[in-house]
């Protein structure tokens, strides 16, 4: 079955930076897109970005409100997706959740908590 589990989470000051990780497994890794999102509460979750499979490009694309600073990448070897995460602010305080979506269906992981404060 399908398993995503995300890790890298934790507490930074403005300014900082973070690379959170989301192994998967499962499923063909690198046959499929990737994606980063995240939730406050009380909030709908947000796409933070998005790569595609090696076949289809290996493209990028990201969230206006985190480009220039949010990097997303993958090891198809290691079965995992990556985001490094640079300039942080407070806003960007939320669980970053990955996910994949195959065969009709929508997985996600069980979300790794950012909080960024001083």
């Amino acid at each position: 079955q399908v398993q995503l589990v995300e890790s890298g989470g934790s507490l930074v000051q403005p300014g900082g930076s973070l690379r959170l990780s989301c192994a998967a497994s499962g499923f063909p890794f690198s046959n499929y897109a990737m994606t980063w999102y995240r939730q406050t509460p009380g909030k709908e979750r947000e796409l933070v970005a998005t790569i595609t499979s090696d076949g289809d490009g290996g493209s990028t694309n990201y969230a206006d409100s985190v480009k220039g600073r949010f990097a997303i990448s993958r090891d198809n070897a290691k079965n995992t997706v990556y985001l490094q995460m640079n300039s942080l602010k407070p806003e960007d305080t939320a669980v970053y959740f990955c996910g994949v979506r195959r065969l009709g269906v929508a997985y996600w992981g069980q979300g790794t908590q950012v909080t960024v404060s001083s």
